[in-house]
């Protein structure tokens, strides 16, 4: 980028020799400021240059050049939790609130006695479960609590997440019902963290969606629901009332959670425990199994892979080897099944020799 002093510098060899232009003279005191002007401005076009191009556009610039191709960031969205009452003759009213930590809900409508269906008031992620305390006074009310996420908010989208949509819009058109179509609208859903497709599952005109949660986790019957009324409501499947086009018998599931068990003999540096390095161990697993459930929905199958585990176990501290490792007791890469996401089971780790 141009400086300020280079800027000022060609000003002044434009002034002939013959003329006083030092530092604190009349010309150079003159044309300091407009030379600091000119650098501004060199600095707003190198910046409009960046907005012009996707890749180093900023937000709002990135939004508008995403609405000439249709798309806008996924807003942010309340959470739907499962509340739990007693005694469970007590009707709460619809619209009753409850604080829970940061966060204040709303009843929206009973599930079942003594279980509630509550909306945050507050849109973003949020993980909490606990006792709720009621804002308004109930009669009779004992106990309430969160006992479940039902369909997890999420925070507005990323736009990083926002740009990689974008260009990705240009490699796989989305069209009329085709995969790629029903990729982009069913994560757009509320709660939605990943979708695979598969069209003619049961015959001609017949689709299914497998669905993971925003959490990158099995979906609760709530959500499975939730997704089949906006892509295809059961009571007229078929006839185009949700996403899906005209023709189209869609089928939402639910992915199944395949725990993982770890066990493994570990050498550590001299003076530390297993249990010291336990919880880094879960950590490492955690970390590694939401990486790969991340990038489920394109992949066949996901697949935890041992040695890809045993070099991020060596990077925890005081770990100096990792010996014996299996996977769900074998000594191998563990394929999981395609309509399952992995989830951390049991890690039985044991000191080495």
């Amino acid at each position: 980028m141009t400086s300020y002093e280079t800027i000022l510098n060609r000003m002044l060899e434009r002034i002939p020799d013959s003329m006083d232009k030092r530092e604190g003279s009349v010309i150079y005191t003159a044309l300091a400021p407009a030379a600091a002007e000119l650098n501004l401005l060199y600095e707003q076009l190198a910046w409009a240059f960046d907005q012009v191009f996707v890749d180093t556009a900023e937000r709002d610039a990135l939004v508008l050049r995403a609405r000439e191709r249709g798309l806008s960031p996924i807003p942010a969205s309340a959470a739907r939790v499962k509340g739990e009452f007693t005694p469970d003759t007590l009707a709460v009213p619809t619209g009753t609130r409850f604080n829970l930590g940061m966060h204040n809900y709303y009843v929206d409508c009973e599930l079942a006695p003594g279980v509630y269906k509550l909306i945050c008031e507050t849109e973003g992620a949020i993980l909490a479960t606990g006792d709720l305390i009621p804002i308004d006074y109930i009669p009779g009310l004992e106990t309430a609590k969160i006992t479940e996420i039902l369909v997890p908010g999420e925070d507005e989208e990323d736009t990083e997440v926002f740009r990689a949509r974008y260009l990705n819009s240009f490699t796989s058109l989305a069209f009329g019902g085709n995969i790629a179509d029903y990729k982009e609208k069913v994560n757009e859903v509320q709660g939605v963290g990943g979708v695979k497709v598969i069209p003619h599952w049961d015959g001609g005109g017949t689709v299914k969606l497998i669905i993971i949660n925003s959490d990158y986790d099995a979906p609760s019957a709530e959500l499975v629901d939730f997704v089949q009324t906006a892509v295809d409501p059961s009571v007229n499947s078929g006839e185009g009332y949700g996403i899906a086009p005209i023709g189209h018998i869609v089928t939402v599931e639910g992915a199944t959670s395949e725990e993982v068990d770890l066990s493994a003999k570990l050498m550590l540096e001299t003076g530390y425990t297993i249990s010291e390095v336990l919880p880094a161990v879960h950590g490492v697993l955690d970390a590694y199994l939401l990486e790969l459930t991340k990038e489920w929905e394109n992949l066949p199958n996901v697949v935890v892979r041992r040695a890809a585990l045993q070099a991020l176990m060596l990077n925890v501290e005081h770990i100096i080897d990792v010996e014996d490792m299996t996977l769900n007791g074998l000594a191998t890469n563990l394929v999981i099944a395609s309509n399952a996401v992995p989830k951390r089971g049991d890690v039985n780790v044991t000191l080495g020799s």
